[in-house]
Formats: C-alpha cells, structure tokens, sequence
C-alpha cells in the first residue's frame, strides 16, 4: 500500500483512497485520485491522506478505519471499486465499516450520471457516516470520479458541519 500523509493543516481535513489492483502494483497510473485532490483543495480542503489499495476488501476497511479513527479525517472519498466486477468490493468494505448510510449522496450521483451514460445505473458506490467522518464511493475513471464528485461538492459543507455537530436550523 503506498499512503501519503501531510501534517494537518487548520480546517477540515480529508483523504483520498484509490482503489486499483494495477494501480497498486504500480502497473497502471492513477488519474482519479489527483483529479479528486485537486478538487477538494480548490474548494478550500486540506487533503492529508493519500493512498493506493488493491481491491481487497479488508485492506479498504483497514484504511478507512485507520483515517477516520486514528487520523481524524473529516471526509474520506474513494475512487475505485464501485462496479460489477468480483473483484469490486468497495462499497461492501465501506459500508462495514460505516455508522449511517447517506443514501441521497449516492442517488444524487447515479441520477446526474445517468444524464451522461446508461452504465451509471451498473455504479453500486454509496455514501455515509463513521463517527464524524462523511465517506463518499466514487466510480474509478477520472472523467466519471470528477462528474460525480461535482454533483456532491456544493453539498460538501453543510453536510461535514451538520456531521461535525452544527446545530444551527437547516431551513432556508
């Protein structure tokens, strides 16, 4: 597993995990993971954590329990493993370790994704909660990691206040 951590800067603070049997064996470049980083950073998110895991179900658990309970991250977002395929085991991995799903995360993406392309419909990521930390699936391709994350980023803030304990009123 190849992880890059940074120290933490002030703000919120996330990771982004690929997910890629090729991509950890070094035998296959990942676009998707720098393509979400530098998504999450231009809005303002200090990315700290960065990995590569091969699609092996206790290794994505593993990690994301390491980020969210040990690192303290406040959103996790994967890329990777949210097909068909057997060996497409993130959503399983991430929602054994989740405490709440977010179902309208995940519909939201699917329904903008289906605009695009009749496969969206084959994308089983979801989305949820682990103690404070939202965790979001994404699909693996760059082009459909960065479709997808677009459609959740204007959501992103009020979501990660609210989990964080914001107890303001949501109306308006």
């Amino acid at each position: 597993m190849n992880v890059t951590e940074k120290t933490p800067r002030q703000g919120l603070c996330c990771g982004v995990l690929t997910v890629s049997d090729k991509g950890s064996q070094g035998k296959r470049r990942d676009s998707s993971g720098p393509a979400i980083v530098e998504m999450l950073e231009a809005t303002g998110l200090a990315v700290i954590a960065t990995a590569i895991v091969p699609d092996r179900e206790e290794t994505i658990r593993e990690t994301l329990v390491q980020w969210v309970d040990h690192l303290g991250l406040d959103l996790v977002v994967t890329t990777g493993g949210t097909g068909v395929a057997v060996s497409d085991v993130t959503p399983e991995a991430t929602r054994k370790v989740l405490d709440r799903e977010v179902p309208g995360i995940s519909e939201a993406m699917r329904g903008a994704s289906l605009q695009k392309t009749p496969h969206a419909m084959l994308s089983r990521g979801l989305a949820g909660i682990r103690k404070t930390c939202l965790i979001i699936n994404l699909p693996g391709s760059e082009r459909a990691a960065r479709e997808n994350l677009a459609v959740v980023l204007a959501a992103l803030p009020h979501a990660l206040a609210k989990i964080r304990g914001d107890e303001a009123d949501c109306g308006g």
